[in-house]
Parts: structure tokens; C-alpha cells; sequence
């Protein structure tokens, strides 16, 4: 496998489905589709399942819902259809959906299929084999594209309803501390403490518009040779919010072992410049205080990497990888109530 190549393997025997009932549903459907179909599984996600469908000469891409019981208000997949289809065409680079069922006597559950897109995927926001000036050169069109999806004016692409304007953070702490209630399998004290502090700490949000929810390279397809996006994927956690949550994620990376020097030995920009990068495409003031982003970023992230975590128990994880969601379930805790007391929000 090439560097930057998507990880396809065949399909996990608990994401099997009827092949021959999604080749009949497709023929007719979808155009340039021709019999016979193969299916394949990207490797490496952690939430709804993703297929590589192919004919004779063309290719296609299936995302579905997991099998299972699945946690309340997750793996919304038909959000998804409807955020990229109402993105087409805004300037925000994501791939065209073509079809949507939502029923699951096709495939077993809700899916939609989008056109595939040629490009690179990198799971480590490092880069490898990239040059310093190339890294540079991502991570700022990356940053750009964040400023220009928060551009999109939601009534204007109809999104006017694609979540309730105001109380997002206040929305979003309940949602996710719900969600890890119902998938923990052990305490973490430090998680229970940000439950209490979150709530009482919020801040004044700046606007409502357009957020992603999970923004990271690893998240985006860079275009096959030059160092720039192709395409935004995994909208999955996409609603409208305040647009300073999805810079605060974009840093998440930072949050491990990474100092200011292998940052700038690598021509990756640091967590400040990342935020002054986006101020400028943007034309929003970056803020002084990133605490409570940083920490509600890392709380969510610690809840999300729980739920991971139960459904790979469950038998439903769409990769062997669930079992290194659990290590770091505790870790973003503590860095998180680390920020919340105090503690650097800025590496």
C-alpha cells in the first residue's frame, strides 16, 4: 500500500450484508451503475461503516449505519446525506452523494452511496513523507477550507433547520454526557468532574453556522499529488454551533507528546499559529482564552473514544483498533481537567 492510500480489506464479518440485494437496489438507481458489483471495507474507522462498491468501470462509496444497538442520536448517517448534499457546490470541497435508503430490508440498515474520490488519506497528522514547506502548505488550505465552511450562511444552502440556533455547548454537554453514560464500562473520575465544571463555565457563543464536529486531517482526502484537500469526509457529528469548536478540535492532535520543536522542525504550524491562521481566512477574532473550547473538545473526544470503545466490545466496531480507543479515554480526561484548572490551553 502506497503512502497516503485508503486501507481496503474485505468486508468484516459483522458488517456482511446481502451484496446481491444492494446490486439490485443500485441497478436502475444509480447512474453509470453496471452488474456485477463488488464490494470491499475501508479499514480504520471507528463509526459507520464505510464500503468501497465498484462495477466494471466505475466506483462508488456506501456509508451505513453500524449493526447492533447503537447509542442514542449516533451514527446518523441520513444527517450526513443531507449535509453533503446542501454543501454541493458551496465551495467547500465534499464528494456528491447520489443515493439515500432508509430502508433497512436493502442492506439491514440506513445508508447513502456518494461518488468516490481519487486522493490521499492520512491517519497520522505527521505527514509522513511529506516536506516541511508541503506540511505547511496542508495544514493552512486545511484551515482555510474550516473558514470557508463556516462561511456558508446555513439558511442559504437550506440548513436553516439542521440544528437548533443558540445553547449549543449547553446542548452539546447533556448529548455527550448522556452518550458516555450509556457506553461506560469503568470510572473515570476526572470525566465526572468535567461534567460539573463544563455546564458551569460556559462561554458566550460568537455565532451560530455550519460545524463539522470532527475536523481533522484524518477526516479530509488531500488531493493525489499536490499538498491541498480534495474532499471533507465523516460528517457524521456535523450540526450548527458555534464555529470556535471546530477550531479547537482541528488541535486535538497536539494534545499528545508533540513539542513546539518537532512542530516546526516539520513545518506543521503550531496550536497559536493554527489559530491565527484561522482568524485570518476567516476574518474572526481569535480569542484570548481557548480553555473552555479546548477542555469540552477533549471531554467529547473521551466520550466518543468510549463509545468506540463499547461497541468494539459489543462486536460492532468497524476495526480491531477499538482497543486503543480506551487508553486514551482517561488521558484526554485528565488533560482536559488539567486546562480547566488552569493548566496551559496552549502548546
Amino acid at each position: 500500500m502506497s503512502e497516503g492510500e485508503a486501507e481496503i480489506t474485505e468486508v468484516r464479518a459483522a458488517h456482511r450484508f446481502d451484496e446481491a440485494r444492494l446490486e439490485a437496489w443500485l441497478d436502475g438507481r444509480l447512474e453509470g451503475f453496471r452488474r456485477p458489483l463488488t464490494v470491499r471495507q475501508f479499514e480504520g474507522g471507528h463509526s459507520n461503516p464505510t464500503f468501497l462498491i465498484a462495477s466494471p468501470d466505475r466506483r462508488w462509496v456506501v456509508r451505513k449505519k453500524p449493526p447492533g444497538d447503537l447509542l442514542p442520536s449516533a451514527h446518523q448517517v441520513g444527517r450526513e446525506y443531507t449535509v453533503l448534499k446542501a454543501l454541493g457546490g458551496s465551495g467547500v470541497p465534499v464528494p456528491t452523494v447520489r443515493l439515500h435508503c432508509e430502508d433497512a430490508s436493502v442492506i439491514g440498515s440506513e445508508f447513502f452511496v456518494m461518488d468516490w474520490v481519487k486522493g490521499r488519506i492520512f491517519l497520522d497528522p505527521s505527514l509522513p513523507g511529506m516536506t516541511p514547506a508541503e506540511r505547511r502548505a496542508v495544514f493552512t488550505d486545511y484551515l482555510r477550507v474550516l473558514a470557508r465552511l463556516h462561511a456558508v450562511d446555513p439558511a442559504s444552502v437550506g440548513l436553516s433547520d439542521y440544528g437548533r440556533p443558540g445553547n449549543y455547548y449547553e446542548r452539546q454537554i447533556s448529548r455527550w454526557v448522556r452518550q458516555y453514560k450509556a457506553a461506560q464500562t469503568d470510572d473515570h473520575p476526572d470525566m465526572e468532574r468535567l461534567m460539573e465544571w463544563l455546564p458551569a463555565h460556559m462561554p458566550a457563543e460568537s455565532e451560530t453556522r455550519i460545524v463539522h464536529g470532527d475536523f481533522s486531517i484524518r477526516n479530509c482526502m488531500l488531493h493525489p499529488t499536490e499538498p491541498k484537500l480534495e474532499a471533507v469526509l465523516d460528517w457524521e457529528l456535523s450540526t450548527l454551533g458555534d464555529p470556535y469548536s471546530d477550531v479547537a478540535y482541528t488541535t486535538l492532535f497536539m494534545m499528545g507528546e508533540t513539542t513546539q520543536k518537532t512542530l516546526t522542525d516539520l513545518g506543521i504550524p503550531s496550536q497559536a499559529e493554527i489559530f491565527e491562521i484561522y482568524a485570518e481566512a476567516s476574518g474572526r477574532p481569535a480569542l484570548k482564552d481557548w480553555s473552555f473550547h479546548l477542555a469540552f473538545t477533549l471531554f467529547r473526544i473521551a466520550a466518543i473514544n468510549q463509545g468506540v470503545y463499547k461497541r468494539g466490545l459489543d462486536g460492532n466496531a468497524s476495526s480491531d483498533r477499538y482497543v486503543e480507543a480506551y487508553p486514551s479515554i482517561q488521558r484526554y480526561a485528565a488533560r482536559a481537567w488539567s486546562i480547566a484548572n488552569g493548566g496551559p490551553a496552549v502548546v
